[in-house]
């Protein structure tokens, strides 16, 4: 069902009411101001709620991403965090794997969509039922990598930026140079079977500032928090994975309990069942282990991108 009230759209479904939002982008595109859109959801009661944005990855929002970050956001919701999911492409006319081919166009969507990433944070922090200090970011893949900009960037006047960052499946070049400086806690999912990028690149990342944990799920493809099988896509191996889903949800909702201003309430054991989890949903056969790495801020080293190139910002793999 779908209403329309006072300008926004409201959308009525299994995973309880979300509000559809618009906010302008500080970057143009191809010189035209953009409008970008979102998806609201808030959990009952009037707060002030933690916040988290989540960010797509290069295919924007294809029907299996789109219904993957919508079980994030039921998840979040139904913790208590209020949550926007933010779509960059459609408002900038992209669609399909048109940035993931290229690698002009992902370098580009890696500058702008980091804006859109503080854009978000403005607009999160401007809502009176969010808690403003205590707003959080998730990305997939193109948008992990985005989340690894965000947590790294120096913002003007030393202003805060999100209170704690997670990126599934970035590409870790982003990090992986010299003097790297964290300014918001860091916690990467990375898929040990990724074709697309380097699980063992994000293993030897070594960074100052606030601290980075990498996990890595053995088993696991691109994309495993997608409900698809195992898959070609532009050449390389995606697929879903749910055992790694499942543990990653639970990981980070702990890891953003530990980090809210006023952090309170028992943390959750990976595997475990807990009250307010995503619906059920089919369980892989192999549930894989994971291989968690705490990087304690340490001197920088110097590794290759995904096209070998020592040092380099290249974005390819970065779906």
């Amino acid at each position: 069902m779908l209403l329309t009230v006072a300008g926004t759209l409201l959308c009525a479904g299994a995973g309880g009411a979300q509000t559809l939002v618009r906010f302008p982008a500080t970057q143009p595109f191809a010189t035209h101001a953009v409008q970008l859109r979102a998806e609201l959801h808030r959990p009952p009661g009037t707060g002030p709620f933690p916040a988290v944005l989540l960010m797509h990855g290069c295919a924007g929002w294809q029907p299996a991403v789109l219904d993957a970050l919508r079980g994030h956001a039921h998840f979040f919701r139904e913790s208590g965090f209020v949550v926007l999911n933010l779509d960059s492409f459609s408002p900038r006319g992209i669609s399909g794997p048109a940035v993931c081919m290229q690698e002009a166009a992902l370098r580009q969507a890696l500058w702008y969509r980091t804006f859109d990433a503080f854009d978000a944070l403005r607009y999160l922090r401007a809502l009176a039922f969010v808690s403003a200090d205590d707003v959080f970011l998730v990305g997939q893949s193109n948008g992990g990598t985005v989340a690894l900009r965000a947590a790294s960037v120096a913002l003007p006047g030393g202003a805060s930026g999100f209170k704690a960052v997670v990126a599934y499946y970035p590409w870790c070049g982003e990090l992986d140079v010299p003097g790297v400086m964290l300014r918001s806690p860091l916690l990467v999912f990375a898929a040990g079977q990724d074709g697309w990028v380097s699980a063992a690149q994000c293993l030897r990342v070594r960074v100052t500032g606030a601290p980075l944990s990498v996990h890595v799920y053995p088993g696991a493809l691109h994309s495993f928090d997608l409900d698809i099988p195992p898959q070609l896509y532009l050449g390389r191996w995606v697929g879903g994975n749910h055992a790694a889903t499942d543990d990653s949800r639970l990981r980070m909702r702990d890891f953003f309990r530990r980090h809210l201003t006023h952090a309170s309430g028992p943390t959750v054991t990976p595997r475990g069942s807990t009250p307010g989890a995503a619906p059920a949903r089919r369980r892989a056969a192999n549930t894989p282990a994971c291989r968690a790495r705490t990087l304690p801020p340490a001197a920088p080293d110097r590794g290759c991108d995904p096209l070998g190139r020592p040092g380099a910002m290249a974005a390819r793999g970065s779906e």
